[in-house]
């Protein structure tokens, strides 16, 4: 993989971490930790999911899910 392309996937994930991590204070959480804790997620993992650091599908997924949001409308915006 070039580093053009290299660069853009990193840019990819970091729209997706963005947005997983605005949808969150759009549900009035100011804080991460609070929010993995009432929808029970492990603190550290959902951490990682808004640093943009390995997102499973598992926890993509249920981040979706409480969000009530299917993968068509969490990716509309992205190009």
């Amino acid at each position: 993989m070039s580093n053009e392309e290299t660069d853009i996937l990193s840019d990819k994930i970091e729209k997706v971490a963005q947005k997983i991590k605005q949808l969150r204070k759009d549900k009035g959480y100011t804080s991460f930790q609070a929010f993995a804790f009432d929808n029970d997620i492990n603190r550290v993992q959902y951490w990682r999911v808004e640093k943009g650091h390995n997102i499973t599908l598992k926890t993509f997924f249920k981040i979706l899910q409480i969000h009530n949001l299917t993968p068509e409308e969490f990716f509309k915006d992205f190009s």
